[in-house]
């Protein structure tokens, strides 16, 4: 029941300025005939939830270096790293203090990104048929999309053409990625124009994540009632499992059939 640290809180900064990293695997690849070792390294951004992947090739110091390099190659440089107190964590500390990031190690307990690391094993084994893929192959099956696409809030949208929050928005502008996120801009129209409002629809996005994500993570639920259950014109997702979740169709409750104890 403890407050959260302020990485988890810290609204209108750049995605990744806080970040937890942690491994996962070994994944086996199929190299000419025989089989190696690799391993993923999953970094979340802990205020928008959104995740970044990269592929270590052992659990040294040296790969651990090269795959911290690699994310902020992409993602920038970030404002604190967060990670349990994995040698190879430890051995990387000092380099990254020396590239101006605070490293914070943490017991092994009550990690933010733990979750993470199961939604992506759940993702890898349903896009992931071959048991040995080729390293080609296992890079090209750990991107961020579709994790990055989850809904933050499970709180019931008023309309059925509005979007859930995600982590894409603060990444991408939108939940896929796909089509204009904002009005074209008219020609002639100068760029400091064209970049408030960029800003403005960053801003709007993180007004939406302190209305409706924040209160969802600092709840303390021992004091809290039930959750309100579903009630006719609330707006759900239809589960479909043969398409992506991204793609599901929305849905109005039209009729609620109660059990017999309500």
């Amino acid at each position: 029941m403890a407050e959260l640290p302020y990485p988890r809180v810290a609204a209108f900064h750049r995605p990744f300025s806080y970040t937890g990293v942690d491994y996962f695997g070994p994944l086996m690849v199929r190299v000419r005939r025989s089989s190696e070792k690799r391993y993923g390294v999953l970094f979340t951004c802990l205020s928008t939830r959104a995740i970044h992947l990269e592929v270590a090739y052992s659990l040294t110091t040296d790969s651990c270096i090269l795959a911290v390099r690699s994310f902020m190659a992409r993602r920038g440089c970030p404002v604190e790293l967060w990670s349990d107190n994995g040698t190879n964590f430890q051995g990387a500390c000092t380099e990254l203090h020396g590239m101006e990031v605070h490293s914070t190690l943490i017991s092994p307990q009550g990690r933010a990104w733990e979750r993470l690391v199961r939604s992506v094993k759940t993702a890898l084994e349903s896009i992931l048929l071959d048991k040995r893929p080729s390293d080609e192959l296992l890079r090209a099956t750990l991107m961020e999309a579709v994790v990055n696409s989850r809904p933050l809030t499970y709180i019931p949208l008023e309309d059925e053409n509005e979007e859930s929050l995600t982590p894409n928005h603060f990444l991408l502008g939108s939940s896929t990625g796909r089509g204009p996120t904002m009005e074209p801009i008219p020609e002639g129209v100068q760029l400091k124009k064209s970049w408030r409002e960029s800003q403005q629809l960053a801003d709007s996005f993180w007004r939406r994540w302190l209305q409706e994500y924040l209160p969802v993570i600092t709840r303390r639920t021992k004091w809290c009632e039930k959750a309100k259950p579903l009630v006719e014109g609330d707006i759900v997702y239809v589960c479909d499992p043969g398409q992506p979740r991204s793609q599901w169709p929305k849905g109005r409750i039209l009729k609620v059939n109660l059990s017999s104890d309500g």
